[in-house]
């Protein structure tokens, strides 16, 4: 992929809608990693306004293209990610929530159509207790996400499938309700 078709990438994942409860902006991309770079942030809210208004979950995604591709690659390009969302404390707690959290990864991109190679990352869960001034807070816990695959690219609108794929796992891990297709969401 040259530049323009690059170009090309970048126009059409700054077009791309998530569900409303996903709000994505561009962000500064890392500069050093790769010759051509796009990066997003993505909050995701339980869809509710005003005070009702929640932050579910977090994250990160990046596109990173260097022609010639690097050797741990294994292509050209790569995709790097982070998320982030809080959990109940009985979520948090169970010992095999890494192995879901990949599960749910590697699920997102095959549901919808990506074809990738050399997935790696890792899959973290914390758990918080509140003492002192703040032993009224509720214990919580959170998933942390950080993975990166070398998506195969044949044209520019393949990068599209893997933001939207990524953009699954934001709703699946803030326990967002699958929007069945055809049907519209709304902000309540």
């Amino acid at each position: 992929m040259n530049e323009e078709q690059f170009k090309r990438a970048i126009a059409l994942l700054s077009n791309f809608k998530p569900r409303v409860e996903i709000t994505l902006d561009e962000i500064p991309a890392p500069q050093k990693l790769a010759k051509f770079a796009y990066a997003l942030s993505a909050d995701v809210s339980n869809g509710l306004i005003g005070d009702a208004e929640a932050e579910l979950a977090n994250g990160r995604f990046v596109i990173l293209h260097e022609p010639g591709g690097q050797d741990t690659w294994e292509g050209e390009f790569r995709c790097v990610t982070f998320l982030n969302a809080d959990l109940e404390t009985t979520e948090a707690e169970d010992p095999s929530l890494p192995e879901h959290g990949w599960t749910w990864l590697m699920k997102a991109l095959e549901e919808n159509g990506c074809q990738y190679a050399a997935p790696s990352g890792t899959v973290t869960r914390a758990i918080s207790h509140s003492f002192g001034k703040l032993s009224t807070a509720s214990d919580g816990g959170e998933i942390e996400i950080r993975a990166s695959w070398s998506p195969i690219v044949s044209n520019p609108e393949d990068l599209v499938g893997h933001l939207e794929a990524w953009c699954n796992l934001l709703a699946e891990i803030s326990y967002l309700q699958p929007i069945p297709e055809g049907v519209a969401s709304f902000r309540r």
